[in-house]
């Protein structure tokens, strides 16, 4: 890519806060970006050249963006994989990552199958499609587990904890449920069941793919609840050891993956120091949002780098850092204004990510708090950024 004045354009399927923050990454390169998305205004048109309005997996809508860019990418997995490898062969517009990969990433469990045939480590699972076949399979895995739609699943939902025999018909009816497609009366390929992993702690690591380099940004400790994350820090808060095989599943995970750009890897550490896989998701990714303050290179500018064909950017972290996000803490869908922002403002190396949604509703994200420590542990660092996200609700002011 040669820069010029206007830009090359990157067309980004998914306008949501990845889209805005890509934006605001990929204006210092010179290159534009227009989204589409379904939502009209949507978080990140204020800060991109355009929006094309229309569903993420609309053929019409990707190719009418397709038409617009000289690189396609997407940063939510609702992009429909045919639709983008049509319009960008029509169109003559190249597409990172790979159709391919956003189809084996779509489905958990083919994702899981590829990447174990790979020799990737993985948790132990099993494809399940009735009540009576996750009995069998849990005879099997064991108690407690954790049964998956395959597909549609994001941010806890669509994962279901079995605990006991008692859970499994319930479990599996609200699976059924939660995924596209699927009916009770035909609940074939909804489905999949995971070992429960002991875990003694969870990981992340962006792995990055250029045209013709790879790297990885330092693994990362990510704190979740309910399966939602709520905090990062980085450096992890574990051992030399595990850190670097951290990094080595990472990197053998990017050798399955076709396509230029950025890849959120989530990992578990068990308590014998190993590291397994637990999901990918071929875009930026939340345990990576500590990169904008805390690397050389963010890991959105590094995605805008790797799929526009730019040389990667150094990924080595400045100092301990760490994220906490903020969450909808309202139990009814309201406009979203948030109280006590000014503390964090006002507090030195912290700051602030607003995601410009409209509406705020229970646990949805709406922005997060980032906060650098030089001369901090991430211990440390982590406290004292949970402190300042503390403050800050969606509450009506008391």
């Amino acid at each position: 890519m040669t820069l010029t004045s206007p830009g090359p354009t990157l067309g980004v399927v998914g306008g949501g806060q990845l889209g805005r923050m890509m934006g605001e990454a990929a204006a210092p390169l010179g290159v534009e970006v227009v989204v589409s998305d379904p939502t009209p205004d949507c978080p990140a048109s204020p800060v991109v050249r355009d929006q094309v309005v229309g569903d993420f997996d609309d053929p019409g809508t990707v190719r009418t963006l397709a038409d617009r860019a000289d690189y396609l990418t997407f940063e939510i997995e609702l992009a429909d994989p045919d639709a983008l490898e049509r319009a960008g062969e029509e169109a003559g517009v190249p597409v990172h990552p790979a159709p391919e990969t956003l189809r084996i990433i779509q489905d958990k469990y083919v994702q899981k199958e590829r990447l174990g045939e790979a020799g990737v480590p993985v948790p132990d699972y099993r494809a399940v499609d009735s009540a009576a076949n996750l009995r069998r399979a849990l005879d099997d895995l064991g108690y407690p587990a954790m049964l998956k739609a395959r597909e549609g699943g994001y941010d806890g939902r669509g994962n279901v904890p079995v605990e006991s025999p008692g859970d499994v018909e319930d479990a599996f009816a609200a699976i059924v449920g939660a995924a596209p497609g699927a009916t009770p009366d035909d609940p074939a390929g909804a489905a999949m069941v995971e070992e429960f992993v002991d875990f003694e702690r969870e990981l992340a690591v962006i792995g990055c793919q250029g045209t013709d380099a790879r790297d990885t940004f330092p693994v990362t400790e990510t704190i979740h609840e309910a399966e939602i994350l709520r905090e990062t820090v980085s450096p992890a808060r574990t051992d030399e050891a595990v850190l670097e095989r951290a990094e080595a599943v990472a990197r053998d995970v990017l050798d399955v993956m076709e396509g230029r750009g950025v890849y959120g890897i989530e990992l578990f550490e068990t308590p014998d120091c190993d590291v397994l896989l637990n999901e990918i998701a071929p875009r930026p990714h939340n345990s990576g949002h500590w990169t904008i303050e805390g690397c050389h290179t963010s890991q959105f500018e590094q995605h805008v780098r790797g799929v526009t064909g730019l040389p990667l950017g150094s990924t080595e972290r400045r100092f301990p850092t760490a994220t906490a996000n903020i969450l909808g803490d309202v139990a009814d869908r309201q406009p979203a204004r948030l109280h006590g922002e000014r503390a964090v403002l006002e507090t030195a190396a912290a700051h602030l990510h607003w995601y410009g949604k409209r509406e705020v509703y229970d646990l949805r994200k709406m922005g997060h708090v980032t906060l650098t420590g030089a001369d901090a542990g991430p211990g440390s660092v982590l406290s004292r950024a949970r402190d300042l996200k503390s403050g800050l609700t969606f509450r009506a002011e008391r």
